[in-house]
């Protein structure tokens, strides 16, 4: 008898395909989520998977390139929309055996059902005789998307090759990124996957107590160390530690960190006792440190500590192939937390998505998502509930001055600008402006930092670290 586990959140609907299938001799486990899958098949083994793409924690899409991470040979069937085929068919690029649209046909469903599992007996005798490998069970990457461009092909492979190492890594790469859930992937795929990730942004440690975040301090260190603290690397002891934007770290704790990584031991701030430490680091930024390495700003021996293998976050605008994958994955997302059903973007929108250069990335993409999908009234998102700089060129350059402070938005280059300064001055002007503009903010806001922030719509802690790079404290 043929197991399958079927995910489906529609209750009814699951109700029915899975009395159908086992009144034709199928034994079928029903569950809604996508994490409550994976659970239930690390425990069990099944034959087959019957999968509803939209589900309320993710897609089917994202149970199919996990379950053929983790079982290469249990068969997945979609169940999708009309309005999905498009991405059922990348579905079925990725794995999945076949798909199926509502409103199911009980004879398609019971032949895809038996075409699959036969296929699976095929490809089982066909099998050479060999060991049965393990399968390293490894806990899904939330929120992060392979993709099929070739670059992200590339960045995958990179992944699997440097994960099972215990090479300190440094992920370089635009802001919005995906740093962060690169930095994951590798750890899922280690040896480390069952210690903790612990993931800082150096950014925002304040420049007087990094030190004390990072490795802990004993009571009565310095003023107001009312108690002892366990830092940030003996929290990550056995698994892997992830150091955002690390440029930001002072000279001082950057000393502390090369001790730590060159004698894999820390002492706390105040304390006399050495801690032996066995930590992964994962380091990314922005920044250019190997400039700021020749400048003194950071130190050259420690960049080499750290950037013992490199992988690049790529931009979005140069992984357009895969700009379906990301979108409809933040679609699902902002409909369950906006209680909404977009189903997704009208063609003129999606034309807008591919001509648009995407200078924030994945973070601009996912905000515009939801901010698309709140506005949204049909099943679809029409031009009318994108911000206007998505496809009006003309809009930053025709609209009259602000009176009060400005939203910030990316400066395009004019043609006047292009042709009176060279490609070097660009970075110095654009400092120049973003220094002017924060500014101006700040004395219309009465100094008030939250609004501020808000104002140039970013975080506190981007915020707090501008401020500091430009000598605005």
């Amino acid at each position: 008898m043929a197991h399958i586990l079927l995910v489906e959140d529609d209750l009814t609907y699951s109700r029915i395909v899975k009395t159908f299938l086992e009144k034709n001799s199928f034994e079928v486990v029903a569950t809604t989520k996508v994490k409550e899958a994976q659970n239930i098949l690390n425990t069990r083994k099944f034959d087959l998977i019957i999968a509803d793409f939209r589900l309320p924690d993710g897609t089917g899409m994202e149970l199919l390139q996990w379950a053929k991470a983790h079982f290469p040979r249990l068969q997945v069937i979609l169940i999708t929309h009309y309005s999905d085929i498009r991405i059922a068919i990348k579905a079925m690029k990725l794995g999945a055996f076949e798909y199926i649209t509502k409103p199911i046909n009980p004879d398609e469903l019971l032949a895809t059902v038996k075409e699959s599992l036969s296929h699976k007996s095929e490809e089982r005798k066909a099998e050479p005789v060999k060991e049965t490998a393990k399968v390293q069970k490894v806990a899904p990457s939330s929120g992060y998307v392979t993709g099929e461009s070739q670059e992200a092909e590339k960045l995958e492979k990179h992944i699997h090759l440097v994960a099972p190492t215990d090479l300190s890594v440094l992920v370089l790469g635009e802001t919005g990124t995906g740093k962060e859930l690169i930095s994951k992937r590798i750890h899922e795929f280690s040896q480390r996957k069952d210690g903790p990730f612990v993931a800082i942004d150096c950014g925002a440690l304040p420049k007087d107590l990094a030190g004390s975040e990072l490795f802990g301090h004993v009571k009565g260190a310095f003023t107001g160390a009312l108690d002892n603290k366990t830092g940030h690397f003996e929290s990550a002891n056995g698994g892997t530690i992830f150091l955002d934007e690390i440029g930001n770290l002072s000279y001082d704790v950057q000393i502390q960190l090369l001790r730590a990584i060159q004698e894999r031991k820390i002492r706390k701030i105040g304390g006399n006792k050495e801690i032996d430490i066995d930590v992964r680091i994962i380091a990314a930024t922005n920044e250019n440190l190997t400039s700021q390495s020749g400048e003194g700003v950071f130190r050259e021996d420690l960049y080499h500590r750290l950037n013992e293998f490199t992988l690049y976050a790529i931009p979005l605008r140069q992984r357009k192939a895969d700009l379906e994958f990301f979108v409809n994955g933040f679609l699902a997302e902002s409909n369950e937390r906006l209680n909404k059903t977009i189903k997704g973007l009208s063609p003129e929108v999606w034309e807008i998505f591919y001509n648009y250069d995407w200078p924030g990335n994945l973070r601009e993409l996912r905000n515009i998502i939801k901010r698309a999908v709140l506005l949204s009234s049909g099943d679809k998102i029409e031009k009318e509930a994108l911000p206007l700089e998505l496809y009006d060129s003309g809009f930053l350059a025709d609209r009259p001055a602000p009176t009060a402070a400005p939203v910030f938005q990316p400066i395009a280059s004019t043609p006047s600008l292009a042709s009176s300064a060279p490609a070097q001055d660009y970075k110095t002007q654009w400092k120049e402006q973003e220094k002017e503009l924060i500014q101006r903010v700040l004395q219309d806001t009465r100094f008030n930092k939250s609004k501020t922030a808000r104002i140039l719509n970013m975080d506190r802690k981007t915020l707090y670290s501008k401020l500091e790079k430009y000598g605005l404290e």
